[in-house]
């Protein structure tokens, strides 16, 4: 296993930080990656999504004290030879922006002091450590919000719960940062394990049952970024949506949409209504609308066969390679490079196999039998020209981790 597919455990993190710095953490919280299981690009719309966490973490330790003032440094970045110090004040977290890693922690603090009462006093020197990819549709950016929320939960003894540490983390991406995020990410790593998630007010989630197996995730090496995919795809919905209201239309249908994407009752309309009307549309805007449809739908025969207990792995992965192939031909979101390594995962012992994240670049995650056929298929895409690649299992959610 190279250095890029290790998977950080928390005994690991202590021990480089006392190599690098001559001593242990004092405190020490982490965070879980997660696989963007199914419904993707959907909970920006307020759709229910499922996000596995898996054990790929990122670890954020406390050197010592210090008033007033937080000094970051990042183990991950410096090994990648890029800037990996930051330092800012507590009572002024303002941002750098020009995407600043320390940017992250900022609006954490940001986004805190809109909910609790901070003192402005306890500050300290951080170390962070992760191996979960960055810009790979893993999710590392949540992985480094929650992993220093929880830290300053304990640090601070705010007493937050794990959804509340979520939510903290999704406006701190989402309204202090900026970033057109749903809570997807947040909720994986805070609450971990695998569940569905209802994103939009009132927020909630319930744990889900999936059927014995090996997870893969392969990493293309094409990086990528939220700011450049989502708001794309959600302006070509939003032009659809617009097209569709000039129609005529049954009453009740129209009381169901909205000329933005995140006002309309997806979850309450049938494809099967819409697609008369998707034809008369742009073929961009159709294809969205579409996918947003059918992928919900694809998603909630999966969550009530899972709920009940009688989804074989052959018929999960069946769901995993449909929504794959929507993504792929009606949101645009694949590209050659993904498909090749694709091909040859499902060649190689893959049952079933799709994107996680945004997209267009990333990982591609999927699902084997046993460890047997992951292994397979772990050398069958790095043979084909993977990043990296890793065997993976479901993981808990942020923790406070002990110190031996």
């Amino acid at each position: 296993m190279s250095q890029d597919e290790r998977r950080l455990s928390t005994e690991e993190f202590v021990r480089r930080v006392e190599i690098v710095f001559g001593s242990k953490p004092l405190l020490v919280a982490s965070a879980p990656g997660r696989m963007d299981f199914l419904n993707t690009h959907q909970d920006y719309k307020g759709l229910p999504v499922v996000p596995i966490a898996v054990n790929l973490r990122t670890y954020v330790g406390l050197l010592r004290r210090r008033k007033g003032i937080f000094r970051v440094q990042s183990l991950t970045l410096r090994d990648l030879g890029m800037e990996h110090l930051d330092e800012f004040e507590i009572d002024d977290a303002s941002l750098r922006g020009g995407g600043w890693f320390g940017d992250y922690l900022r609006s954490v603090v940001t986004s805190l002091r809109g909910r609790v009462s901070i003192s402005a006093e306890e500050g300290g020197e951080i170390v962070i450590d992760s191996s979960v990819p960055f810009a790979s549709g893993l999710a590392s950016s949540a992985a480094l919000e929650v992993a220093f929320c929880a830290f300053l939960n304990r640090f601070w003894g705010l007493g937050l719960a794990p959804f509340e540490i979520a939510e903290t983390c999704f406006v701190a991406e989402s309204a202090v940062m900026g970033i057109p995020c749903g809570r997807l990410d947040q909720y994986s790593a805070a609450i971990g394990g695998a569940i569905l998630l209802h994103p939009f007010h009132p927020v909630r989630f319930e744990e889900l049952p999936i059927p014995a197996c090996s997870f893969v995730a392969v990493d293309s090496g094409v990086r990528h970024s939220v700011k450049e995919i989502h708001p794309v795809r959600q302006r070509e919905i939003n032009e659809g949506l617009k097209q569709m209201l000039e129609r005529n239309m049954p009453e009740a249908l129209r009381r169901r949409l909205s000329d933005s994407y995140e006002r309309v009752f997806w979850g309450e309309i049938r494809y099967e209504e819409l697609e008369p009307l998707l034809k008369d549309l742009s073929d961009k805007s159709a294809r969205r609308i579409a996918y947003t449809l059918k992928a919900n739908e694809s998603t909630m025969r999966a969550v009530e066969a899972l709920r009940q207990g009688r989804m074989s792995l052959e018929e999960l992965a069946e769901i995993i390679n449909e929504q794959h192939e929507m993504l792929r031909d009606l949101y645009d979101v694949s590209i050659p490079e993904m498909e090749r390594l694709r091909t040859a995962m499902l060649r190689n012992g893959a049952l079933g196999v799709k994107i996680s994240g945004a997209g267009l670049g990333g990982c591609l995650i999927g699902i084997c039998r046993d460890g047997r056929d992951a292994e397979r298929v772990l050398q069958a895409a790095r043979a084909e020209g993977a990043a990296k690649a890793w065997a993976l299992s479901i993981d808990r959610g942020c923790h406070v981790e002990p110190v031996a």
